[in-house]
């Protein structure tokens, strides 16, 4: 059988803000442009692939400013999960599968496979 972990509330309470800082960092990456000053477009097949990227206008001062805000909120949950005082009270591999169970701590748990259907 499983072991299961009895998160403090605020340990997962970071966690989930870190996974959603994740993802709006990431869906905002995704809507930029690819460079953050502007510049003008390539395309180089010299390589073991073709790589095409179209002129980009650059990022905007308010542009620049998200990302580094949502950056350091990152750095900053990840700080406080990795170094939380619960991860004091387990110790070797127990503690690797703890941290990979926070880690899932948020998504609903998966039904029960009935019997025979495996």
């Amino acid at each position: 059988m499983a072991t299961t972990y009895d998160f403090p509330s605020d340990l997962l309470a970071g966690q989930e803000e870190l996974h959603q800082v994740r993802a709006e960092l990431s869906a905002l990456l995704k809507r930029l442009p690819w460079s953050v000053e502007p510049l003008e477009g390539f395309s180089d097949d010299t390589g073991w692939r073709k790589v095409e990227r179209p002129a980009s206008p650059g990022w905007s001062a308010d542009e620049q400013a998200e990302v580094e805000k949502l950056r350091q909120r990152e750095r900053e949950l990840a700080v406080f999960v990795s170094t939380h005082r619960y991860w004091s009270e387990i110790t070797g591999p127990d503690q690797v599968r703890a941290r990979s169970e926070l880690k899932r701590a948020h998504e609903a748990p998966l039904p029960p496979t009935p019997p025979g259907s495996a």
